[in-house]
C-alpha cells in the first residue's frame, strides 16, 4: 500500500511541543506516514479563521487524511469527528471548523463520532484532544483502520455548520467583510468578482470602499504592479476572490483592517477618479 498522507492544520503555533507531540502520535501508529504542515499559525481559538484557511488549502492537498485542530471547546460536550469525502477523510472537532472544506470538496459521504476509546490515548486530563483523540484517529486511519471502527456513525447533516459570512447586495453596492489578511497585508474579501460583474462592474472600474465612517477609492487592477505608487487597488486574488491591496505595502495597515472587518464596495459614478483617495 502506498504511504498515506496526513495534512495537519492547527492553532497550536510552534513555541510549545503540541505540534511535535501530535506528529509523534501519528508516526508511532503509521511509521511510513507523510505529514504535510498546512499551517499552525491560525489565530488561537479562531474557528472561523481556521475553517477559512482549510477551505483555501484543501483543494491543493494530496488525497488522504486532513487533521484540523482549532478547538476552544475542548473537553466539553462537543463531538470529535471524522468525515469521509470523495478526496479522503477529515478529522477534527465538530465546531464548524471542517464544514467549509467538506463543502468545497463535494460534501460528506459518511461521518463518525470518535467514541471508541480503543483507538484513543489514555488522557490525564480533558484539555488536549488533539493528542489523545484526534491525532490517534488520523494515525489509525493512516495505518489502515476502518473509519467505522473509530466510533458511532452519525448523520452528516447533523454536523456543525461553518462560521463564514456571505456578502449582501444593497443599493449601489455590496456589503462584505474581510475574510483574511495575509502576511503581506492583502485583505481578502468575501466578494466574488462575478457578484460585481452582475452589476456591470469589471476590471478598470473605480470603486468606493466604505469602512465604517471612512471611505477610500480603489481601482480594479489585474496585478499588484498595475497599481500606481500608493494607489489603493482591488484585484482577483489567487483564490478567486476580491482583495484590497497596495503594491509592496500593507493595505491592512493603511486602512486599519483586520479579519472580520466590514467593507462595503460601492459602485463609483462614471468618471470617478481612482487613486489613493
Amino acid at each position: 500500500m502506498a504511504p498515506r498522507v496526513v495534512s495537519f492544520l492547527s492553532d497550536y503555533g510552534l513555541t510549545d511541543e503540541f505540534v511535535g507531540v501530535c506528529k509523534g502520535v501519528m508516526l508511532g501508529l503509521a511509521p511510513d506516514l507523510t505529514i504535510v504542515d498546512v499551517t499552525h499559525d491560525v489565530p488561537a481559538h479562531d474557528v472561523r479563521a481556521g475553517g477559512l484557511a482549510l477551505v483555501r488549502a484543501v483543494q491543493y492537498l494530496p488525497e488522504g487524511i486532513v487533521l484540523a485542530v482549532v478547538d476552544p471547546g475542548v473537553g466539553t460536550g462537543r463531538r470529535a469527528i471524522a468525515v469521509e469525502t470523495t478526496s479522503g477523510i477529515l478529522v477534527g472537532p465538530d465546531n464548524g471548523l471542517l464544514a467549509p472544506a467538506v463543502a468545497m470538496i463535494g460534501g460528506a459521504h459518511r461521518a463518525v463520532s470518535l467514541t471508541n476509546e480503543e483507538y484513543q490515548l489514555p488522557a490525564p486530563g480533558p484539555t488536549f484532544a488533539g493528542r489523545d483523540v484526534l491525532a490517534p484517529a488520523a494515525g489509525y486511519l493512516a495505518a489502515g483502520v476502518a473509519l467505522a471502527d473509530l466510533g458511532d456513525e452519525i448523520d452528516p447533516t447533523s454536523l456543525a455548520p461553518g462560521l463564514v459570512s456571505l456578502p449582501q447586495d444593497e443599493p449601489g453596492g455590496i456589503a462584505g467583510e474581510v475574510w483574511w489578511v495575509d502576511r503581506f497585508g492583502n485583505c481578502q474579501l468575501n466578494i466574488d468578482p462575478t457578484a460585481l460583474a452582475a452589476h456591470g462592474v469589471g476590471p478598470g472600474a473605480s470603486l468606493e470602499l466604505r469602512m465604517g465612517e471612512h471611505a477610500r477609492m480603489a481601482r480594479w487592477v489585474h496585478t499588484y504592479a498595475d497599481a500606481k505608487p500608493s494607489e489603493l487597488a482591488l484585484l482577483v486574488d489567487a483564490y478567486g476572490l476580491m482583495a484590497i491591496v497596495l503594491d509592496r505595502r500593507s493595505a491592512a495597515a493603511e486602512l486599519g483592517l483586520r479579519a472580520g472587518g466590514a467593507v462595503t464596495v460601492s459602485f463609483a459614478p462614471p468618471g470617478a477618479a481612482g487613486g489613493a483617495g
